[in-house]
């Protein structure tokens, strides 16, 4: 047993897990945003759910992450549908006040959750998959075992961020923007985009300021 803690295997191990703290932050952020306006009960099992259907993803995302990363204009595709996504988590916010006692509209609601985390984490996980697969050398069950001793984490991580947004509402407007950073940078380090217009740094701000601007518009509008 005292082998296995200076092998290859356990520090591999540790690698994965210390990426998916250092990157987990995000995925929490976007738990948390996803399930904000579920009910008690339903927020559980969203962010369960969610990590678990997230980590499952990753996994299989380590399989083919150097030809995903290939293929140009994917990484475009996914920044401007995290952007999107970082508007529609603000704006979802606005209609928090709109409530149903349809509990099939609830479980929609949950499943709905579910899905943003599941494709928000997939297109957030482009980049990270490769490290993960480089950390574990390709070995499947080091992957797995090491990414499933990371759910318990994102999911710790993830209730307390949905404590802080239920005193703190506003923060959701940030994590919307932090999600319209994300999506401006993986635009801007697509390889399509480097091969257009070479190194450039704006694209962040400028899916940051889409979300804000998209999000104050919207209810400019809808207070009309």
């Amino acid at each position: 047993m005292e082998q296995f803690f200076y092998s290859p295997e356990f520090s591999s191990i540790l690698q994965i897990i210390a990426i998916d703290i250092v990157l987990g932050g995000d995925n929490a952020i976007v738990i948390a945003l996803a399930c904000k306006n579920l009910p008690e009960k339903q927020r559980k099992l969203g962010i369960f759910y969610g990590a678990l259907g997230a980590i499952v993803l990753r996994v299989l995302m380590v399989f083919f992450a150097t030809y995903l990363l290939s293929i140009y204009g994917l990484k475009i595709f996914g920044g401007i549908l995290l952007i999107w996504i970082g508007f529609k988590l603000c704006i979802d916010h606005q209609n928090i006040n709109e409530k149903t006692n349809i509990q099939v509209q609830q479980d929609n609601k949950l499943l709905n959750a579910i899905k943003t985390i599941i494709i928000a984490d997939f297109i957030m996980s482009l980049d990270n998959s490769l490290a993960i697969a480089a950390a574990a050398d390709g070995n499947i069950y080091i992957v797995v075992f090491g990414l499933l001793l990371s759910i318990p984490i994102i999911i710790w991580g993830s209730k307390i961020i949905l404590k802080i947004i239920d005193k703190f509402p506003k923060i959701i407007l940030l994590g919307g923007i932090l999600l319209g950073w994300i999506g401006g940078e993986m635009i801007q380090t697509d390889i399509l985009t480097i091969n257009l217009y070479g190194t450039i740094n704006w694209f962040t701000f400028v899916g940051a300021l889409s979300v804000l601007i998209a999000s104050y518009i919207f209810k400019f509008i809808k207070q009309k």
